[in-house]
């Protein structure tokens, strides 16, 4: 089972895992990085009996390098329950509907998506 700990900056996996050793035997402890290699602030502790895991809550709000362990369960993601973010409507491309098909417009004047910055003023053109 996986828990989910914020931890300090300066922690090292084995310093974690000695913090955590006293709920069960602690399998592996993964402090996440970013591109750089710096710590993220966040770790996953993961421990082989299932009841560890109500002991590490107990832990919650404890202190590990002066800062404040926030300590909670990893939760799983539900096969099948993606997640789905609605696009916001740009109010200067019009409504387009749900519709099975609708026929697109003869000409885009600014291109599909683009958004027009400014007008120029409607001037007689003897050409036209």
């Amino acid at each position: 089972m996986l828990m989910f700990i914020l931890v300090d900056y300066a922690c090292t996996p084995e310093e974690v895992q000695q913090h955590f050793q006293s709920c069960g035997t602690v399998n592996r402890v993964t402090i996440r990085t970013d591109k750089f290699g710096q710590p993220k602030g966040y770790a996953y502790v993961e421990f082989l009996e299932v009841e560890a895991v109500q002991e590490a809550l107990l832990l919650n709000e404890s202190e590990l390098h002066g800062r404040q362990l926030k300590v909670t369960a990893k939760r799983t993601n539900v096969p099948g329950m993606k997640q789905f973010r609605a696009r916001r409507p740009n109010p200067y491309m019009g409504f387009r509907g749900r519709a099975p098909y609708a026929p697109p417009f003869a000409y885009a004047p600014y291109g599909y998506g683009k958004v027009p910055r400014f007008r120029m003023g409607m001037r007689y053109n003897p050409y036209y």
